[in-house]
């Protein structure tokens, strides 16, 4: 925690500011030259854009909206302020858009870096009342936006050529593992809450408040992620080419880009592969099957089952409102190794068996965390803020619906 309502934590505020600086610094140590202005995503800007982005909007919303002081480069500074989304592709006078040069990127990077650190050092930063510093909101953003964007690097980077990319020293690929068989666990009926109110929590984004309560009925949910090998079973009995397991919105984009098994597989000599951040290896039947929120609703649909409610996935893995509910999905106890693999270094997933059985008090209590890193893959709790949709299947008990 940053801030209580009487101070604010410099130290540890600067500190996540500089570990967040030297691991967006390494991810793109990940990247030979000839990337820097590659778009491997169409949706999303050339890779240069957010080498500037991410100090820019540090700079824009803490020094010069936050604080009210001067900037370092106002035409910079504009234009790593546009939104992640290239609806741009132009300059304001119509003519083609020409990216800076990487040496002026890092110039301004330095620069907004040092104005960043000074007022995180001796600024006032918690004023109440005050839009963006109010208990010290500007400083909690942009340690948490930097920290969602190098997700968001690191699914880029995912569909880079490999030899655009080199592997760090210490890469290792984990790949051993057996998976347990699954099975579903039964949450009984509670209460949820979804969200807070401003003040009960140190930081929140704005969708993140207010407070909604939902009393859940109960239902049944797999104990764990759906596999490669699970969903190549979809696949293999034709489930992309099943117009009817497939909601309307989801069929057309199927059709529309040619899908037929999830993006990270590929097919080479009839044996399926899994394109990895560095290299293809045979498809790891045991990881998390790493899909869209549409195949994987399609999938559920074709088990007989469907995809969990934003509330059912919150009691799940999170227990209710009440003395049962829990910090973490597995308990109260901090996140560490032993909870599975919580760093995105390796940029890949990783076998559901890093994620080690846990057995807390009650049967209901399942084990979930992300498996491996980066985005998390749709592969098992899915969140679907959609009315749950009628069960075609029997389920376990007359009061009790089944969800993946």
């Amino acid at each position: 925690m940053l801030t209580t309502r009487e101070t604010i934590d410099r130290a540890a505020a600067i500190a996540w500011y500089q570990k967040n600086r030297l691991r967006t610094s390494q991810l793109f140590d990940l990247l030979t030259d000839d990337a820097y202005y590659a778009q491997p995503i169409s949706l999303r800007h050339p890779i240069v854009f957010y080498e500037g982005h991410l100090p820019a909007f540090s700079l824009n919303t803490l020094v010069k909206k936050g604080l009210g002081r001067r900037g370092v480069d106002e035409s910079l500074e504009r234009l790593f302020a546009r939104g992640i989304d290239p609806d741009e592709a132009s300059s304001p006078d119509g003519s083609p858009f020409r990216w800076p040069d990487r040496a002026a990127v890092r110039e301004f990077v330095e620069a907004a870096d040092a104005l960043v650190l000074d007022a995180l050092a001796n600024a006032d930063l918690d004023i109440p009342g005050h839009l963006l510093l109010d208990r010290a909101n500007a400083v909690s953003t942009i340690l948490e936006h930097e920290a969602m964007h190098q997700e968001t690097l690191l699914y880029m980077w995912h569909r880079l050529p490999f030899d655009q990319k080199q592997r760090p020293a210490n890469y290792r690929l984990i790949t051993e593992a057996s998976v347990a068989a699954n099975r579903e666990i039964v949450i009984p009926p509670g209460l949820v809450q979804l969200g807070a109110s401003r003040g009960e929590i140190p930081f929140g984004w704005d969708n993140e408040f207010g407070p909604l309560r939902v009393d859940i009925p109960a239902f049944a949910i797999d104990r764990r992620n759906v596999t490669n090998g699970e969903f190549l079973e979809f696949v293999q009995a034709g489930g992309y080419e099943q117009r009817d397991l497939w909601a309307e919105d989801d069929w057309q984009w199927v059709r529309e880009h040619d899908y037929w098994h999830p993006s990270f597989w590929e097919r080479a000599e009839k044996q399926w592969m899994w394109r990895g951040m560095f290299e293809l290896l045979p498809l790891p039947l045991d990881w998390p099957v790493y899909v869209s929120q549409a195949e994987a609703r399609a999938y559920a649909t074709w088990r007989g089952r469907r995809l969990p409610t934003e509330a059912e996935y919150q009691r799940a893995a999170y227990g209710s409102t009440e003395s049962e509910g829990r910090r973490f999905p597995w308990g109260d106890a901090a996140p560490d190794s032993s909870r599975g693999v919580l760093t995105s270094r390796a940029g890949n997933r990783s076998p559901l068996t890093r994620i080690p059985p846990v057995n807390p008090p009650g049967e209901w209590r399942i084990s979930w965390v992300m498996a491996g890193s980066g985005p998390p893959p749709f592969s098992g709790l899915f969140q679907d803020s959609s009315p749950a949709p009628r069960i075609p299947s029997i389920p376990p008990t007359s009061s009790t619906t089944r969800t993946m």
